[in-house]
Formats: C-alpha cells, structure tokens, sequence
C-alpha cells in the first residue's frame, strides 16, 4: 500500500509540474474577449466551438450574425471587431480588396442545393423544376447572403429568370431554409449544409451546383488589435481535434486545419541569400501569428543535405516550410516538399574591392596567375553549385579553381573577406554585395545562369501546412522589403509542381 501512495504522489507532483509548464509556457488569455462576425448559416457549430473555446481558455466570444453584406457593411462603419466568419470565397476576396481583412483560415466546405420538405412533395428533380407551375420557391438576395451571390454566379444569364419567379428574396440563408421547413414555400437554393442542419428537410442535388464548392473562412479583420488572440480561436475552429468535428456534425465538410496547439511551433528552412530580405518579416509574423518560429538560415546544399537525413529517420519531422536560394535546389527534395511558388530572382555578380585595383570584369579574368579567389562550395550552397556550373559550361574550371583560395557555405562570408582584403574578387549574390556597396564594386557576369530565383515550399506532411500557406501569403504582402534589398519580384506567379523543375544540363554535368 504505500508502495501504491508514493507512487500516486509522484504522479501527483509530476502532473503538478506538467501543468504549471504548460499554464508558462501557453499564452494566457482569461478574460480577454474576441468580437466575431458570423455568417448566418455558420451559427451553430460556430456557437458550439466557441463556447467549448471559452470553457477551455476562459475567452468570451461575442457572436453577431447576418448575411454577407450586411456585415460587411457592419466592418465598415465600427471600424472595429477581430474575425469575420464569411461562407464564401468571393465574399473573402471582396473583403481583402476593400482592406476590410487580413489573414484566411478555411473552416469548412459546402455547395448549393435545392432544399424540400422530407418526402419531396412537389418531385422536384432538378433547377428546371422550380420554374414549373405551381411550385413556390426562395432565394436569398445575393447583395445580403453569399449563398445568393453563389447561385447568381453560378446560373449567370438565367439569374433573373429565377428571381423573377422566386415568391421572396431573403437575407440571409436560414431565412430561406426555414420558410421550407415552415412550409411556406416548397423549395429554396440554400447550402447543404444548411439543409443537413433542418430535420424536416432533404436535399436535391443538381449538376448545375455540383462544381460550385465553396469555403467557409475565418478571416482576420484589418482593425484587429489582437491578431494573436483572433488567429488563435480561428486555428481552434479549423483544427482536427477541437473544431472541425464540430463543424461536420452540422453537415459541414472540414477544410483541413493544422493539428491542434496553443503556441505552435513552426520550423522554417532557408536559403542564406535570402536572409537579408526576410528576417524583419519573420519576426512580425511570428508576433502576429503568437507561434513559435524556428529559422535556420544556410547553403541550400547543407540544408538539403540535412532534409534528406531527416527523411530517413523514424519518426522525424521535416521543416514546416523551406525557402531556397535557387529552384535547382527543390527537386532534390521534391518528394517532401511537392509545390513551390518563385517569389524573387537575384543576381549573381563579380564582386572586387572598392575601385577594382586588378581590373578584373569577366569570369575569363579569374583565371590570371597570382590571384586570390573566393567562391561558395558546389557541395554545400546554391550560390556554389551555379557557379561551378557556369565556370565549367565557360571552360574555365580548372583555369580559375587553380586560384580559389576560399569556398565557403554562403556568400555574406565572401564579402566579409573582400571587405579585409583577404580576396582580389568572389562571386557572390547581388543582394550580397548591396548592404557593402562602400567598400566593394560589383559586375555584371555574362551568362545566362547568373541569375537565382527563390522558391517557397510547404513540406507535404506538415502538421502546420496552413501556418506555412498564411506565412507565404504575409511574405507576398512585403514584396517591398524583398524589391529594397535587391531581389527582382516574381511572387505573383501561381505554383509548380516541384517534380517538373527542370536543371539546366550544364548544371548537372558540372555537378556530377
């Protein structure tokens, strides 16, 4: 028996231990308070969560509901509240294009159906059939409810044949549903998640809605002064383990959020070049977010190096998200990280010191006797792997290598070393160079590969997968920051499949 206490006791302590950790180390947000705005046919799982959020972290979640529009127009005039919960994507784009939002977290999925009363009364079997005679039928006002602007975007040119003959335009979509439920119409266009939330109701589902999906997003508003504590109720709502369930018991699908933390921590991979660039920005998202954000900054080739060995570990997790210095550094990893999105180009430059006292402007004049050289290593950075490359396609390797008396992991260690007078000239990036413009010169290098363009990638079994996507899309909002420390912006284009990126010949041969 006491054999059994003493080890009821140290259970007893270590528990005690445990929560006094976590009550250190999770943010404490008892009695704070979030001012939501719901789209009306969200209300009841968003209800429920946000009532399961209060009792798990002691947050007050004040809840108002309407269509779309009206609260979009709410937004506007009290310049005030922390998330907006819209029921359509077109709605989210409205709203960052009127600045009226930040951040997009998908909640949930859903699609237009027809809703009639169990039985199908009036055999309604397809759009055709609400036009029929005798069959009274609603729709919501697409200018109030984005089921509305859904349908009209969908039916196009037929949208004022079916208004015209609607018997009313509601605001919202549970107006609607409940006017069918009530029997005051036999059918109305609502979401079928909506239906699947009215027991007297079932659903009739039409090609016309079948590609017509939409998601249901937490949004950020702009005004928020507690991102932090907005961004983390919406993470709550979106995740596996506390909301999503939530959200399917009300016919809702789940989007897909990340798994469930108080302060995740993110881990992020990037190239060295693009430290310069990022740095400021990684901090603020961080703070914003209210996550953890682990960077590790170095030669593409260490990295992937480093990505590769991860991979073959039981049980290790790879980074959330890795940012190289060039693409010719994804496929090696292209089954751990299946997309990338180009965000910026950089110049690759001959760089000497201030004056060029040697004269030196092409990679042919490298390779006079009696120079010190400085290069990146092939082996362990971007910036090396393409230099050996154009080197070599110039059949000029061996000629300037007979120079090189430094390789190094990245190219900010070169301008170090110019900067002391240790190398008569390196190749390095021109970010590199700009920030020591004082006391170095840089030229243009004449070849086609003297240039780098860095893409952004997602690991593909990231448990912070959104995190990493919300990080990218606030990396595009500061393309200005990437433009001041010399990168050429390419962050609009869309993403390819990693698999697909081709390195050039040349590359290969001179890296074999």
């Amino acid at each position: 028996m006491k054999q059994v206490i003493a080890i009821i006791a140290v259970l007893a302590v270590g528990l005690g231990i445990m929560a006094w950790f976590y009550r250190q180390s999770a943010p404490s947000e008892a009695g704070r308070a979030l001012t939501v705005y719901c789209a009306a046919g969200v209300k009841k799982p968003v209800e429920k969560a946000a009532e399961a959020y209060r009792k798990e972290f002691g947050v007050t979640i004040s809840l108002q509901y309407g269509g779309t529009g009206a609260l979009f127009s709410a937004i506007r005039v009290s310049k005030s509240g922390d998330l907006l919960i819209a029921a359509d994507d077109g709605s989210v784009a409205d709203a960052k294009r009127l600045g009226l939002i930040r951040e997009v977290v998908p909640l949930a999925k859903q699609r237009p159906v027809i809703a009639v009363a169990k039985g199908n009364p009036k055999s309604i079997r397809a759009l055709d059939d609400l036009l029929r005679g005798g069959v009274r039928f609603a729709l919501a006002n697409p200018e109030s409810a984005s089921i509305g602007r859904t349908v009209r975007r969908v039916l196009a040119g037929r949208w004022e044949q079916f208004s015209a003959r609607a018997l009313v335009l509601k605001p919202t979509v549970m107006d609607i549903a409940g006017d069918v439920a009530l029997g005051a119409v036999d059918a109305a266009i609502v979401w079928d998640a909506t239906a699947a939330q009215f027991a007297g109701l079932e659903m009739v589902r039409v090609p016309e809605f079948e590609k017509a999906e939409e998601n249901v997003s937490a949004t950020v508003v702009a005004t928020c002064a507690q991102p932090a504590v907005a961004l983390r109720f919406a993470r709550y709502l979106a995740a596996p383990e506390k909301g999503a369930p939530i959200f399917a018991s009300s016919g809702f699908r789940p989007a897909g959020g990340d798994k469930w933390s108080v302060k995740p921590t993110m881990v992020f991979y990037c190239g060295g070049v693009n430290r310069p660039a990022i740095q400021t920005t990684l901090k603020e998202f961080a703070d914003r977010e209210g996550v953890d954000l682990t960077t590790v900054f170095n030669g593409c080739g260490i990295l992937c190096a480093t990505m590769r060995a991860m991979a073959k570990t039981p049980d290790a997790k790879v980074p959330d998200a890795y940012y190289a210095c060039d693409v010719c550094f994804v496929p090696p990893v292209a089954d751990l990280y299946p997309q990338a999105v180009v965000l910026t180009e950089a110049d690759i430059m001959l760089a000497v010191a201030k004056g060029n006292p040697k004269n030196l402007r092409t990679l042919l004049d490298l390779a006079r006797p009696g120079l010190k050289i400085g290069i990146c290593n092939s082996q362990q950075s971007t910036l090396g792997y393409m230099t050996r490359g154009m080197l070599k396609d110039a059949g000029l390797l061996d000629s300037v290598m007979k120079n090189v008396c430094s390789q190094v992991p990245t190219a900010d260690l070169l301008v170090n070393q110019l900067r002391t007078g240790s190398l008569d000239a390196a190749i390095v990036y021109d970010v590199n160079a700009k920030p020591a413009a004082e006391h170095i010169d840089t030229m243009p290098i004449k070849h086609a590969g003297a240039k780098a363009a860095q893409p952004f990638a997602v690991a593909a079994k990231s448990p912070n997968a959104r995190l990493a996507g919300r990080l990218l899309a606030f990396m595009r909002a500061n393309r200005e920051r990437f433009e001041k420390a010399g990168f050429h912006w390419r962050g609009d284009e869309s993403a390819v499949a990693s698999k697909d990126i081709v390195v050039p010949d040349y590359l290969k041969k001179a890296n074999d």
